[in-house]
């Protein structure tokens, strides 16, 4: 038998521990606790993980504090060399579960690296899997993640491995050239969907999704390769990629487990698929199939509830812009409006702004294409255009449900613009989403769509431009001064503190690690609602709500980058082409 795990014994002890030194050092105010305690409580994980999810705690304080309450010593990941040796100690399938990483071994003692270490079963299982005694270090759960897939790989590539891509193509007896070629008959097709290697290699990329914390991921057939891309950060990167010969199989699992037609091959397809990532996990992702000239193409967007951030304040917007638009969506009726290109984040601050004015006392709707996040006591209406169920037709019912606040995913015709408008001309709090480059642009985008200036003037209480710039990674940040040709051209004050990242491990070399939301908000100031009702130029609005004293995207880039927040090149590249 293993000797003792070197750790208090009383996890609850532990805990109460923690919550003491983060209370005592003012990390964290009982409000707080108590409102993640029960988050936790809800949908499981550890205490420590859903105070960083929250963004109640930073991941290095948290760290600090839980060596000093538990008495345990810290390490950095990055900086270490992992000996491939104990990858093979420790299965990948406990190191991934328990989120722990074997360090170092001298005799019977082995050493493991964890962020929660208050995870008493986790080092019992370990100890009893090994026949070792442990001895537990503190990382933060970035190092941990990161060095993870640098010691075991990712999911894929791991697969592969198991699988034999690895070797010379005469010798791969599962990738035959047979299984390339589209059969015929929907029965070889649902055979080829449940054969192993297809199934197991469908799920690694699933997995390897979740893990990079990916929110698309892309399956591109070309003539002589099949490409897998994911975006993380709002950019995409290659993964490991299956052999070409896959990529039939691979295609009908995703539509059988999306319940999609396998046989159809010439039209676009949409569906939904619920992966279990973990017993406790689950994970949706939305498909869509569009053919193309070497065959399907497949794009899975990623929708992790445990990922996505409902409080509107962890968004990262500055303080005036939020408080002009929560002051926007107190009102009990009229239209807030969010604009932005596709993956700017308007679907999450709509889902923020609906949790910040849900009551009981409210009945709230909302008509979404598709339902992305399951909202519990909220109505959620998916509309499927097929059968007749558009925006506008979905719209014309909820406002017979007697509602106080609708939410649009977004106005996309004249008719569904029409019948938003009036809603918020009646008594009803509208919120939604337009495509445009600007706030004020929002403006011009219904003019366009046929609502007369007078009714945008009349029910528009704000409208909001968004974008979501990359951050400097917290590891590898360092301070630089930018050429006097860089200030002059982004129009920066010299003054400023600015960052950037060197590239290392957890942020793999990039200098970059998550994303900030930026906002511009313009709530429609008398001054605004006269010049839209006379029909003025966008240019002309533009400039009234500057003189107003509302700051645009590239003054709030700016703020950002001088805070070193982000850095320079991410202003250029999220407000490029905005004109001041």
């Amino acid at each position: 038998m293993p000797d003792e795990v070197r750790s208090p014994r009383s996890s609850k002890g532990m805990k109460e521990r923690l919550v003491d030194a983060l209370i005592g050092q003012r990390l964290l105010k009982e409000g707080d606790l108590q409102r993640a305690v029960s988050i936790q409580r809800e949908r499981g994980g550890s205490l420590s993980q859903v105070l960083v999810e929250l963004g109640l705690v930073d991941s290095k304080a948290l760290a600090a504090v839980l060596s000093r309450a538990l008495g345990l010593p810290t390490v950095s990941l990055s900086k270490m060399e992992l000996d491939p040796g104990l990858g093979k100690l420790v299965s990948r399938k406990i190191a991934f579960h328990y989120q722990m990483v074997p360090v170092s071994r001298l005799g019977n003692q082995l050493t493991v690296a964890m962020a929660d270490p208050l995870n008493l079963l986790a080092l019992d299982h370990l100890s009893q899997a090994t026949g070792l005694s442990l001895s537990p270090f503190i990382a933060t759960p970035e190092d941990v993640q990161e060095a993870l897939r640098r010691l075991y790989g990712g999911a894929m590539a791991d697969t592969l491995q198991e699988l034999g891509a690895g070797r010379p193509a005469g010798k791969i007896e599962l990738f035959q050239e047979s299984k390339a070629s589209r059969p015929e008959r929907i029965e070889d097709l649902v055979q080829l969907t449940e054969e192993g290697p297809v199934v197991r290699v469908t799920n690694a990329i699933l997995s390897q999704a979740v893990q990079l914390k990916a929110s698309d991921i892309l399956v591109e057939p070309f003539e002589k390769r099949l490409r897998i891309r994911y975006r993380v950060d709002g950019t995409f990167r290659e993964g490991e990629s299956p052999p070409s010969t896959m990529h039939a199989g691979i295609v009908s699992r995703i539509k059988v487990m999306s319940s999609l037609n396998i046989a159809e091959h010439r039209l676009p397809q949409d569906g939904r698929i619920k992966f279990s990532v973990t017993d406790s996990k689950e994970v949706d992702f939305r498909v869509s199939v569009i053919p193309t000239y070497y065959g399907e193409k497949v794009c899975m967007r990623v929708l992790d509830r445990t990922q996505v951030m409902l409080d509107i304040h962890r968004l990262g917007f500055e303080a005036a812009p939020l408080a002009a638009l929560k002051e926007a969506v107190s009102r009990p009726h009229g239209m807030a409006l969010i604009t932005g290109p596709t993956g700017s984040g308007k679907t999450t601050t709509m889902y923020g702004l609906l949790k910040l004015v849900d009551r009981p006392d409210r009945n709230l709707v909302t008509v979404e294409d598709p339902v992305e996040y399951d909202l519990p006591g909220i109505n959620q209406v998916a509309v499927r255009p097929e059968i007749g169920l558009t925006f506008a037709a979905a719209l014309r019912s909820i406002l017979r449900q007697d509602p106080n606040v609708i939410m649009v995913g977004e106005i996309r015709d004249e008719e569904t613009a029409d019948i938003a408008v009036k809603a918020a001309l009646t008594g009803h709090l509208v919120l939604s989403t337009l495509h445009t480059n600007d706030a004020i642009g929002a403006v011009a985008r219904l003019a366009n769509m046929g609502v007369e200036p007078y009714l945008i003037a009349s029910s528009v209480l704000l409208v909001g431009a968004q974008r979501l710039p990359r951050k400097v990674c917290p590891g590898c940040r360092e301070r630089f001064r930018p050429s006097k040709e860089l200030i002059e051209r982004l129009g920066l004050p010299p003054e400023g503190t600015y960052m950037k990242g060197k590239g290392c491990s957890p942020c793999r070399g990039t200098g970059l690690a998550g994303r900030v939301g930026l906002l511009e908000a313009v709530p429609l100031v008398p001054e605004l609602r006269r010049l839209i009702a006379e029909g003025a130029s966008a240019v002309k609005l533009q400039e009234a709500a500057h003189a107003a004293g509302f700051p645009s995207l590239r003054e709030h880039a700016i703020a950002k980058a001088t805070a070193g927040v982000i850095p320079l090149e991410e202003v250029a590249r999220t407000t490029v082409g905005y004109q001041e």
